[in-house]
C-alpha cells in the first residue's frame, strides 16, 4: 500500500519530467489547463473507461442463456446496452487504435500487432488526451492500448505515452504459474491455442484482479478532481485462467457446442476463414472443446466480479452519480461457430459483434415518467467508432475534427429513436496453404443484411439476411436473386466508401495479422 500511495505521488513529477525530454519520441500532452471549462471540476463528469478483451456477447443482458454476469448486467440495466454494436477490425491492436483515435483502420493504417498509428498520423489527438486538455487526470491501469500478451505483463506493452499522466502495469500469479497451463495445442504459444487454468489462490492474486485493486486506489486518489480513467483487463483472452470457482460455476456436462448445418463451409469463401483456425476445431475433440468453453466462461465471470469491485467502489466514494462509465470488448470471439471457428480474426457476426454498454452520469441523464430515459436496450447499429465523440458530447468537453464516428448521444437519451445506422468491419488475411496472398476483407451491417468482399470482391463474396438468417448460414451471394442483386448493388458503393478492400501499401507484418 505504501508503494502505491508513493507511486500515485510521484506520478505527476515523473510526466512532467518525461514532458522535456526531447529524446522521447512521442508527442506529448498538452500542460493540463484547469481553466479549459468554465465549469468547477466537481461539475464535469469523470470517466471509468473499462475495455475488456476477446469478450464475445456472452452475457446475461446479451441472453447469453448460460453465462453468470450479474454486475455486468447490473450496468446494462442502469445504462444502455448496445445490442449491434460493431468493431472496426477485429484483431486487438487495430481495433483499439481505432477506438482511442476516433478513425477507422485504413485512415490509420494500423491492420496488425506491430504498428502503431502515430507511424502514419504523428499528431493525432487521442480520447485520453482530449480529456488532458480539458483539465482531466488521465491514467491507465491494465491493457488499453495493445500489449504483446501474455509475454509482456508488467510491462507498458504497445503503449502511447502522450494519452495518459499515469500508467500501472499490475503483474499477477497468473504469470508466475504459466508452468502450470494446460495447452490444448502444445505447437502455438499460449496467448494463441486453447489453453487454460483453474487457478489457485483468490482474485486479487490474478492480475485483472491487481488491475481492479490498482484503479479503485486510483479512483480514491483523484476523488475530488475529474478524472479519465482506463481500465483494461487481460481476460478471457487466450490462456483462459481464472480461479478455480469461476470453473465450478459452469459444469462440462451443461455445456454444448454450437450448433451448425453439416454443410454449412459449403458456400463460404475460404478467405473468410481466419488463418490461425486452419481446420474446424484445431482437430480437438469435444470433450476438450467443451473444456475450453467452461475456461471462457469461468474467465467471463471472474471479470465481471472485477467490474462489480469497480462499480461497488463508486457508489462507495460517492462518485458513482458523477462518473461516465463505458464498458467494451475489443471485438468479439468465437467458440466453435461454423463448424468449428475458434477466437477472432473473421467479419461473421461473432467476430465482428462485441458487447458495449455505457452508463452516462447521473446529472446527465433525463426523467421520463420517473424513469431513466437513459436506461435501456439499444437495437440500432452502432460502431466502435462512435465511442470518442459520444465520451466528448456526454463530458462537454471539445473533440478533434475529423473524427470518424458519430455521437451516441441521442439513443442514450431514447435507445428507441430513428437511426440510419450501419457499421463497417474489415480485416487484413494473410497468405496460407489456403490462400496465395493477402486479401482484404470487408463487410457491412445493416439493421438486416451483412455484405462482405474479399479482395474487392475477387476472393468471395457473401450476403446474409438477418431476418431470416440470424446465424449466418446461408450466403444468398451464391446464385443471388433479383433482390440479393439489388441488396449487394446498393451496399458495395457504401462499403467501399468506408473501406477500400485493397491490400495495404503501408506496412504490414504478415505474421502479426
Amino acid at each position: 500500500m505504501f508503494l502505491n500511495r508513493l507511486i500515485l505521488t510521484c506520478w505527476a513529477v515523473t510526466w512532467l519530467a518525461a514532458a522535456t525530454n526531447a529524446a522521447n519520441p512521442f508527442p506529448q500532452p498538452s500542460p493540463i489547463d484547469h481553466a479549459a471549462s468554465s465549469d468547477s471540476p466537481n461539475d464535469r463528469p469523470n470517466v471509468l473507461f473499462i475495455a475488456v478483451d476477446d469478450l464475445a456477447c456472452t452475457l446475461g443482458c446479451y441472453n447469453d442463456p448460460i453465462s453468470q454476469t450479474p454486475h455486468l448486467d447490473r450496468l446494462a440495466n442502469q445504462g444502455v446496452c448496445f445490442q449491434r454494436a460493431y468493431n472496426q477490425l477485429p484483431l486487438c491492436n487495430p481495433t483499439r487504435a481505432s477506438v482511442l483515435t476516433g478513425l477507422r483502420p485504413d485512415t490509420i493504417k494500423v491492420y496488425d500487432l506491430d504498428r502503431h498509428f502515430r507511424d502514419e498520423k504523428p499528431d493525432v489527438v487521442t480520447l485520453p488526451q482530449a480529456f488532458q486538455k480539458a483539465g482531466y487526470f488521465s491514467a491507465r491501469v491494465g491493457k488499453i492500448y495493445h500489449y504483446n500478451v501474455p509475454a509482456s505483463i508488467g510491462t507498458d506493452g504497445f503503449d502511447d505515452p502522450p494519452s495518459w499522466n499515469a500508467t500501472v502495469n499490475p503483474r499477477g500469479r497468473d504469470k508466475d504459474d504459466e508452468a502450470m497451463v494446460f495447452n490444448a495445442e502444445p505447437h502455438r504459444k499460449i496467448s494463441g491455442s486453447l489453453s487454460w487454468l483453474a487457478a489457485q489462490g483468490n482474485d486479487e492474486e490474478q492480475t485483472d484482479g491487481m488491475i481492479a485493486t490498482e484503479a479503485i486506489q486510483i479512483m480514491q486518489a483523484h476523488r475530488d478532481e475529474p478524472f479519465f480513467l482506463g481500465v483494461g483487463f487481460f481476460r478471457p483472452h487466450t490462456p483462459y485462467v481464472a480461479p478455480a470457482k469461476y470453473f465450478d460455476m459452469y459444469p462440462v456436462d451443461t455445456l454444448r457446442l454450437p450448433y451448425s448445418p453439416a454443410d454449412d463451409r459449403a458456400d463460404i469463401p475460404t478467405a473468410a476463414f481466419a488463418h490461425n483456425c486452419p481446420v474446424p476445431n484445431y482437430n480437438l475433440d469435444e470433450a476438450t472443446l467443451l473444456k475450453a468453453t467452461q475456461a471462457y466462461y469461468a474467465c467471463v465471470s471472474f471479470i465481471d466480479a472485477q467490474v462489480g469491485r469497480l462499480l461497488d467502489s463508486l457508489d462507495e466514494l460517492g462518485i458513482a452519480d458523477q462518473t461516465i462509465v463505458v464498458l467494451w470488448s475489443d471485438h468479439g470471439y468465437h467458440l466453435g461457430e461454423h463448424n468449428g471457428v475458434w477466437q477472432k480474426r473473421t467479419l461473421f457476426e461473432q467476430g465482428a459483434r462485441a458487447p458495449l454498454i455505457i452508463r452516462p452520469a447521473s446529472m446527465h441523464r433525463q426523467q421520463d415518467d420517473k424513469l431513466l430515459a437513459g436506461r435501456g436496450t439499444c437495437r440500432r447499429v452502432v460502431e466502435f467508432v462512435d465511442i470518442y465523440p459520444t465520451l466528448t458530447e456526454l463530458a462537454s468537453i471539445e473533440a478533434p475534427t475529423g473524427l470518424e464516428g458519430r455521437s451516441l448521444r441521442p439513443l442514450i437519451d431514447n435507445p428507441v429513436a430513428a437511426w440510419d445506422g450501419y457499421a463497417i468491419t474489415q480485416v487484413l488475411r494473410p497468405a496460407d496453404d489456403r490462400l496465395g496472398e493477402p486479401v482484404m476483407g470487408c463487410s457491412i451491417r445493416t439493421d438486416r443484411y451483412r455484405f462482405t468482399q474479399w479482395g474487392e470482391g475477387k476472393h468471395g463474396i457473401e450476403l446474409y439476411d438477418h431476418r431470416s438468417d440470424p446465424n449466418e448460414f446461408q450466403n444468398l451471394a451464391i446464385d443471388p436473386d433479383e433482390t440479393a442483386i439489388a441488396v449487394m448493388n446498393r451496399l458495395s458503393p457504401i462499403l467501399q466508401s468506408k473501406a477500400s478492400g485493397k491490400t495495404p501499401t503501408t506496412p504490414f507484418n504478415p505474421a502479426r495479422l
